[in-house]
């Protein structure tokens, strides 16, 4: 008989025996790595968007081969792996025709997926910033002091800046490009002349101004990385310094030495200790005299006493912090704002990029360590925590009473996105199949196995690190402990070393067997949407992405179209052509044929594709307006009832007749700005329940909905919203809609959709240590039951807020564990429970949570706060409750942390000293602005509640590069131009200007531009030929080839395709580009420095 196989071990003949995908098949491997014309490896950057199938394939959402096992059992399966991303060269490879049963064979590293590039890429500069690998953290609080002379009262400027000390890091804006990759101009076989850049899709890449990945690649990639001179060595880490602006003397503290660091398995990668808590950015953009030593320079009427110390303060003086000297006229309260004050826009704080990216463990020794920012480019090695691409928290050391927390007047949440892309070169997450046991559990809370659960009594007991519960170890997975205290399997156990591990779900976790992944697609076919393109457009994208969804029996597909009438199709294979079937009755509908609307891929493809090339001549000849949205997704749902699946919408105009019918709220939204501000608010909530209650429905029964809005109408993105943000998905948004500029995008972001990581049928819930406890989740989901969130689809995109609170004290020094746990089904039909654990410091010492904050997930929650806000709260309260949450923060701090009490300073905490940067940039975005259109309001608070957090500064302070003098780079330069401030001091009138947002992508032309530059990079010779529309193309010049390049590299951060618009001055849509100015005074706000000194004076009112 054979020996029983301890839960959690790889079982023997368990790859013989599956009929479903292996765990770790990867659908992009193929045989023969050299055709890539069939599959479209390499995106043709350069082909006219006319050319069938032009559009690249992704690689689809399959799992890597297992990487070596160096601390874990070998035979562990891996999860889903990292996927291609959209933007240049999109798809890996093609899938192969028939399902192996077992892993692909590679001659590859174990580690690395098959066609990638072996070998780490080297020296990728981060998106957006970074903070440099730092030395331990120092025991005082950090922060950046404004010095007293950036504020000068006189008009004389003030004297030069010294030169930075040694070791100090340039101040100039460094190229800011992420890991690229992937193809940048034409293969050899693109047509010579000029070409179309448009429907290829965005490819393998990274997120936004996030860790940005490279895309797998196969053809040469262009060099990239940092400059020569980002490539030498770190100088040594130094402990916190005082910094003053400009000319004054700094204190530093004695010098810590650098942490030995473990040898890094990332060759030529910098290894480093995550970077403290200190700058997000990395270093002073300000610069600074290289005296070290030396006192602060006395303030007239200030003294260096100590402010009185309460419960949390330090116990002694704090020397890294940020003053800025405000002069009189402007310090005092109520002092007019004027505009005299001399400041230095070049010496407040501003992001600063960083061109290494790190090597980042989650823990160090027995601490967490804290994280980078999300928006700077990094590579994880879980050891214990989870990657923070998972899950972050506000703040990396928990208040252990929730009257410190209030005091620090910051919040306390966690953002969670689970099944995030990690980055290629990141160990995959592993699979651990306990069989029909299922994985270990507290019998109390029910949380799950991890790495911080203790065993006690030889192995035999194990105490809960949520519930403090004390459970007996089941017999099968008992082992003895170590002279540690630890298991001796821990380390070859992933799910008691690891902070994410995905379980084999057992019968226990299902309801019924898994659902198949079914896509149904829904088409408008009204007059509008045939005559504007968009039904074609529709149809096009389609087809060409029916080749990425994923083979085999179980993928289903369905498709009907709707006017003020309802069309099914039967797509059986025995019909000699698909079959039309009308419903006429669009108040009670119902579904005619419930078997074969919905049919196996693999029986209808010909009819599918057959249908879609004919249906924009079907209705061509149509003159019915009025489209019957609600009762036609409600006759989809029908149809789809029994099993769950995906339901994409295309949908022109606004629905008018049916289910759920909508009345033009237009022209009410037009007048809501001169009219009641007080009411303008109500636009933006749904017109009333119908489709709320349709959305519950819906998700009840599995149903994820996406909405792509192509529109050059109102169609009342309010209302329409409520079904996606419910069930899971989302809603895209092409206005006005352009037949020339936007189908390409229309395609890469329905690829996108279908191929990127994702789930069906889920359930997350977030479990706490004791002492905390959930307060609410926000994000786009249906909520049945307090604990638990349901989600019809979850993807790699989709970020959930999970705001905190406390229910009791907690042990200064002790740890508070998270817990995140998702059950879900793959797209294959595994059904699976991933977990995502968490466990951080908690404190007393309010100075810790303002080292330990985190200022790219605080802000995040400041600007998921106010889209919460939008629909129910007139606008100006809304600016005011965000610029409060700021001025409360920076009040905590200056009250009871810092150590000058000099009136004219603005003391800001190091790691959060560009919070009001991005605050006042919150405050002047198109969502809290009342002179935009209701749905572009509707579409941008939909859009930020599932951002990501990568994403969500980049949303309200873009990247802004200039594009009129690229250059082509060598070597390890970054493809990137270096980026520049958002004022309009820093554009040139002879300036061609690239700002991007993650979403959109603006172009801004200056009234005197070099004609011959106009000619190169966009075939006309004056800046009054721009075009409304507009599609790139490559030219045959250098300059052409390193713009498409640029373009190419922020496609692939961004996963996204961008749509691009064209500005320039003079014009209406020049004032487009202005209003992005954040740091300007506009009709939108103050300027940055205003902003800074309306922050002060409110401060000091505050103080007094």
């Amino acid at each position: 008989m054979a020996a029983p196989v301890p839960p959690g071990a790889p079982r023997p003949g368990a790859n013989a025996r599956q009929q479903s995908p292996h765990p770790n098949f990867n659908p992009n491997f193929q045989t023969n790595p050299n055709s890539l014309a069939d599959n479209m490896q390499n995106m043709n950057l350069n082909r006219p968007h006319s050319m069938p199938n032009s559009g690249p394939r992704p690689s689809p959402f399959g799992q890597p081969p297992p990487f070596p096992q160096s601390s874990v059992t070998a035979g562990f399966p891996v999860a889903s792996p990292p996927m291609s991303r959209p933007g240049p060269p999109p798809g890996m490879v093609g899938r192969p025709a028939v399902i192996p049963a077992g892993p692909p064979q590679t001659t590859l590293p174990a580690n690395v997926p098959p066609g990638r590039p072996v070998g780490l890429p080297v020296s990728h500069p981060p998106p957006f910033g970074s903070r440099p690998p730092p030395a331990s953290l120092s025991s005082s609080t950090g922060g950046a002091v404004l010095p007293s002379s950036a504020f000068p009262s006189s008009g004389v400027s003030s004297a030069s800046a010294a030169p930075p000390p040694s070791g100090a890091r340039p101040s100039s804006f460094v190229s800011s490009s992420p890991l690229t990759g992937g193809p940048a101009g034409p293969m050899s076989r693109a047509p010579a002349g000029p070409s179309s850049n448009g429907p290829p899709a965005v490819g393998a890449g990274a997120l936004p101004g996030a860790p940005r990945f490279p895309p797998a690649a196969i053809v040469s990639q262009p060099p990239v990385g940092p400059p020569p001179s980002m490539m030498s060595a770190r100088a040594p880490a130094q402990a916190p310094t005082m910094r003053s602006v400009l000319g004054s003397s700094a204190v530093s503290s004695p010098q810590t030495p650098p942490l030995p660091s473990a040898s890094s398995p990332f060759p030529a990668m910098t290894q480093a200790r995550p970077p403290p808590l200190g700058s997000p950015y990395g270093p002073q953009t300000w610069s600074m005299q290289p005296q070290q030593g030396t006192q602060p320079p006395h303030i007239p009427g200030s003294t260096h006493a100590q402010p009185p110390r309460m419960f949390g303060m330090p116990q002694q003086a704090l020397p890294n912090q940020a003053m800025t000297n405000i002069p009189p006229a402007m310090g005092q309260p109520g002092a007019p704002m004027s505009g005299s004050s001399k400041i230095d826009p070049n010496q407040i704080p501003r992001p600063i990029p960083n061109a290494t990216p790190i090597v980042y463990e989650t823990r160090h020794g027995n601490s967490a360590n804290p994280p980078p920012p999300a928006t700077s480019d990094y590579i994880v090695r879980d050891t214990g925590n989870c990657s923070p691409r998972y899950m972050r928290c506000t703040i990396n050391q928990i208040p252990c009473t929730a009257d410190l927390l209030t005091t620090s007047a910051m919040q306390l949440a966690l953002l969670v996105q689970p099944m995030a892309l990690p980055h290629p070169s990141e160990d995959p997450i592993q699979v651990v199949d306990f069989g029909e046991s299922g994985p270990v559990r507290c019998s109390r809370c029910k949380g799950y196995i991890n790495p911080f659960m203790k065993f006690i009594d030889q192995g035999r007991k194990f105490i809960c690190n949520l519930c403090g519960f004390t459970d007996d170890t089941p017999r099968d997975y008992h082992c003895n402990l170590g002279p540690d205290g630890r298991r001796r399997d821990a380390d070859e156990r992933p799910e008691l070393c690891r902070g994410t591990v995905e379980f084999v779900a057992s019968k226990e976790y299902m309801v019924r067997d898994p659902m198949p992944a079914v896509y149904f697609f829904l088409i408008d076919v009204s007059m509008n949407g045939v005559q504007t393109g968009a039904t074609a457009a529709a149809c096009s994208a389609i087809n060409q992405v029916i080749s990425d969804l994923p083979e085999g029996t179980r993928t289903l597909v369905g498709i009907a179209t709707f006017d003020s009438t309802i069309h099914f199709y039967n797509l059986k294979r025995a019909l000699q052509q698909p079959l039309m079937l009308i419903v006429p009755d669009i108040q009670d509908v119902y579904t005619p044929l419930e078997t074969d609307v919905i049919v196996q891929l693999s029986e209808c493809r010909q009819h599918l594709e057959l249908l879609l090339e004919n249906i924009p001549t079907m209705f061509q000849t149509s003159t019915t307006a009025e489209s019957c949205f609600g009762a036609a997704i409600k006759a989809a749902f029908l149809a789809m009832k029994s099993t769950g699946g995906k339901l994409l919408v295309f949908q022109s105009v606004l629905p008018s007749v049916g289910i759920g019918a909508l009345s033009s709220r237009e022209a009410e939204g037009r007048t809501n700005i001169s009219a009641s501000e007080k009411e303008a608010h109500k636009l933006l909530q749904p017109a009333d329940k119908i489709l709320k209650t349709m959305a519950i429905e819906f998700a009840e029964y599995q149903v994820c909905v996406d909405v792509f809005v192509t529109t050059q109408t109102y169609v009342d993105i309010a209302s329409i919203s409520v079904i996606p943000r419910t069930t899971g998905g989302q809603v895209y948004y092409y206005y006005p809609f352009s037949a020339v500029s936007d189908p390409a995008k229309l395609y890469n972001d329905l690829r996108w959709n279908i191929t990127r990581p994702q789930g069906f049928e889920a359930v997350m819930r977030v479990r706490c240590s004791q002492g905390i406890q959930v307060q609410d989740y926000s994000g786009n989901f249906c909520k049945r039951i307090p604990t638990d969130v349901d989600l019809a689809g979850i993807d790699c995109d989709k970020c959930i807020l999970v705001t905190l609170k406390h229910d009791d004290k907690l042990q200064d020094g002790s740890e508070c564990g998270f817990q995140c746990a998702l059950l879900y089904t793959t797209v294959y039909g595994q059904r699976r429970i991933r977990v995502t654990n968490l466990s951080l410091p908690c404190t007393n010492m309010l100075s810790n949570l303002f080292r330990s904050a985190d200022l790219d997930t605080q802000f995040t929650c400041f600007l998921k706060q106010a889209a919460i806000e939008i629909p129910t709260c007139p606008l100006l309260q809304v600016r005011d409750h965000v610029t409060n949450l700021c001025i409360n923060i920076l009040l905590s701090y200056r009250k009871f942390c810092a150590t000058v009490s000099s009136t004219g300073q603005l003391i800001l905490p190091e790691a959060l000293k560009l919070l009001p940067l991005y605050t006042l940039a919150l405050i002047k975005s198109r969502g809290l602005r009342n002179d935009g259109r209701i749905d572009d309001r509707s579409f941008w608070f939909n859009y930020v509640s599932s951002l990501s957090t990568p994403l969500a500064i980049p949303l309200v302070y873009p990247r802004m590069f200039a594009i009129h003098n690229v250059d082509s780079k060598d070597g390890d330069e970054s493809v990137l131009p270096p980026t520049i401030p958002l004022s309009s001091e820093h554009v040139c009138d002879d300036g061609i200007y690239l700002l991007e947002n993650g979403e959109d992508a603006l172009i801004y032309f200056g009234s005197s531009v070099d004609s011959s530059i106009l000619q190169q990079l966009f075939g006309f010779t004056s800046v009054d030929e721009v075009p409304t529309q507009f599609v790139m193309q490559q030219f045959s010049n250098p300059l052409s080839k390193n713009f498409n390049d640029v373009v190419n590299v922020i496609r692939q951060q961004r996963c996204s395709y961008l749509r691009f618009t064209l500005c320039k001055k003079g014009d209406p849509s020049g004032m487009l580009f202005v209003s992005c100015m954040v740091e300007d005074k506009n009709a939108n706000g103050p300027s940055y420095v205003e902003f800074l000194v309306h922050i002060h004076r409110q401060i000091q009112m505050k103080m007094s």
